[in-house]
């Protein structure tokens, strides 16, 4: 299924992408392409195929969440590079009016 070039500079459009008459040619030409590959695609027997989301195994790399004591305030506090007494001290994001 050739794409025209009418149908580039239309896709184009909506994507908001400005295209030199070079560029609608030669890509014109890669998606007509593609879309020859996705036809050759239809034709395989995928009858017997069990539909999948993904080709690898999924493992998660992320610890089980288990409940534990906090860091002791010292702790947490002594990198901060601004604290007011037990608290962090922050720049104040949004002004009262």
């Amino acid at each position: 299924m050739p794409l025209t070039k009418q149908d580039v500079i239309h896709v184009a459009t909506l994507c908001r992408i400005a295209l030199t008459p070079a560029e609608v040619e030669q890509l014109s030409t890669q998606l007509s392409n593609i879309l020859e590959q996705f036809e050759v695609l239809k034709e395989l027997d995928t009858a017997g195929v069990p539909p999948t989301s993904t080709a690898l195994p999924l493992v998660s790399v992320m610890r089980d969440d288990e409940p534990r004591d906090a860091s002791p305030k010292e702790d947490v506090l002594q990198n901060a590079p601004a604290r007011q007494g037990d608290f962090f001290s922050v720049r104040l994001v949004l002004e009262e009016s």
